[in-house]
């Protein structure tokens, strides 16, 4: 590819457009434009050219048609190496455009503001991707810009090489801009089928397209012989293990970014001063502190200070040098929080040991997830909503003869907020500030009980006077009368069995307060 001496532009996004442009004109570039594009550009004194200057055609049916046109796009298709191609330009007065610079219209912000179908369609670009697929396509002759991120790095490469953009920067723009249009039809199509006959958008389409940018390729998957990557989804928001920063230690695993993700998705359960402990994706450790994050994370310690080896740990607030401290006594995966002070950075990196600990830096502000919780399953995959279900336990419906104290209701407030993190089925005993004892993935209820008080004792934890969660309803009034002999004065729960009664009952006769939150949280 010889010297940019053309370019077309013509955007939506306008961030950094007219500085862009104007570099371009100082660099020599002859500006071609379209529409609003080349107003703003003229506006700004950027010398430009209108693309019906260079067809001899306006634009017009209100801007539909504008760029479809051979002197357009026969100066970006043509083959520059084959005689053939530039003397069909020559007879015809085509002139070749050497870099098209075009991002698409506002198609997904316009569906999300609710927009009616009329206008959504409007917002389908033609000419726009038709103009990236054919610079993309004629990459050994042309560059391509889709992403305003791009501007500066082009023109840092324009000034170094003399005008000239290498053949390694032209591919990487290519597979950016595939990627781009392949995203924007993505949306059109999930849209389009997920319309009823009234022509109003229903939550799941017919087909369903989705793109992941991969992040890094990982050693191996969950098992040393299954190959592995790590993937953003371009519909995510809100705190991610994607969206983290990793500071310090060795390269993350499939498990570590597994047990990360539930670290943080449990810690962001809460906004008190938090620590989470998670092992084999299940919480092991839980506490809230009033005093200080080192002070909460003592207590997430204590709640099973064997399977934290080795485990991940989660905070809410910036570590400070005390609780990186207390973080070195143990062997740990981890470290998730929303930052690291100085002081536990250099304490954290202060031995070969140490330095291999892994610390994620997440932006915790925000909330929800964007996109689809997706399973694969062979031959299928389900898609469903994410559970950002939640209750207030105190607007629950109390359905004993006794109701909670405020310390009770404290109590089944964490734990209710700890066991739809725990996998199903899902037993947690806790008081105010600290997990007691959970018991996870047993084929039946009573029996996660039974592990839940057994770990409490073995950790010399005392569940009397606790609050008991369980994830989905109790069928029996056995789990019932596990936790009342454990010494469980509380009891939250979904309800909703035809043995409520029975269960109820039972409650009454260990003289507990139950409360029913209606939703349930099974994580299979």
């Amino acid at each position: 590819m010889g010297k940019i001496q053309r370019a077309l532009i013509s955007v939506s996004d306008k961030t950094g457009i007219v500085e862009f442009a104007g570099e371009l004109s100082r660099l020599g570039v002859e500006i071609i434009s379209t529409g609003g594009t080349a107003s703003l550009l003229r506006k700004e004194g950027v010398a430009v050219k209108d693309v019906s200057e260079i067809t001899g055609f306006p634009e017009m049916m209100d801007g539909r048609v504008k760029t479809l046109h051979p002197k357009i796009h026969g100066g970006i298709l043509a083959l520059r190496d084959n005689p053939e191609h530039m003397n069909q330009m020559a007879a015809h007065g085509i002139h070749p455009i050497d870099l098209v610079v075009v991002n698409l219209y506002p198609f997904e912000g316009t569906v999300k503001s609710g927009a009616g179908f009329a206008e959504v369609v409007e917002q389908i670009d033609i000419g726009g991707p038709t103009a990236v697929r054919a610079a993309a396509k004629n990459h050994g002759h042309v560059a391509v810009i889709v992403d305003p991120a791009d501007y500066r790095p082009m023109l840092e490469e324009l000034r170094e090489n003399r005008g000239e953009i290498s053949a390694e920067t032209r591919f990487q723009l290519v597979c950016k801009a595939f990627r781009h249009t392949a995203h924007y039809d993505g949306m059109i199509s999930n849209y389009l089928d997920s319309l009823d006959a009234e022509r109003k958008p229903s939550r799941w389409s017919r087909t369903l397209n989705l793109q992941f940018t991969k992040i890094q390729d990982l050693r191996y998957g969950e098992n040393p012989h299954q190959q592995a990557a790590f993937y953003a989804s371009a519909e995510s928001h809100g705190p991610s293990v994607a969206a983290a920063t990793q500071i310090q230690g060795k390269e993350l695993s499939f498990n570590n970014i597994l047990d990360a993700d539930a670290a943080l998705a449990t810690v962001m359960e809460f906004t008190e001063t938090a620590a989470i402990v998670i092992k084999h994706n299940n919480p092991c450790g839980v506490a809230i502190s009033r005093s200080s994050l080192a002070d909460a994370f003592r207590k997430a310690r204590a709640c099973d200070p064997v399977s934290i080896f080795g485990g991940v740990i989660a905070f809410n607030r910036p570590v400070d040098e005390e609780t990186a401290r207390e973080l070195s006594e143990i062997f740990l995966e981890i470290i998730v929080a929303p930052s690291f002070s100085p002081e536990a950075k250099a304490f954290l990196s202060s031995s070969k040991r140490l330095l291999n600990i892994r610390l994620l830096e997440v932006n915790m502000t925000g909330q929800g997830y964007g996109g689809y919780d997706l399973r694969r399953v062979k031959g299928g995959i389900l898609a469903q909503d994410w559970d950002e279900g939640s209750v207030d336990v105190r607007s629950c419906k109390i359905v004993t003869e006794r109701k909670p104290t405020e310390k009770e209701y404290a109590a089944l407030d964490l734990a209710w907020r700890v066991c739809r993190h725990v996998k199903s089925n899902a037993i947690v005993f806790s008081s105010p500030d600290q997990l007691l004892g959970v018991g996870a993935g047993q084929m039946s209820r009573v029996d996660s009980a039974k592990i839940a008080v057994m770990r409490a004792q073995i950790h010399g934890l005392d569940l009397r006077g606790s609050a008991v969660a369980s994830d989905a309803f109790y069928p029996f009034r056995d789990g019932v009368d596990e936790a009342a002999k454990a010494g469980a004065e509380a009891v939250i729960q979904p309800g909703g069995s035809i043995k409520d009664a029975e269960v109820i009952a039972a409650a009454n006769e260990h003289g507990m307060a139950m409360i029913f939150t209606g939703m349930r949280h099974f994580r299979h």
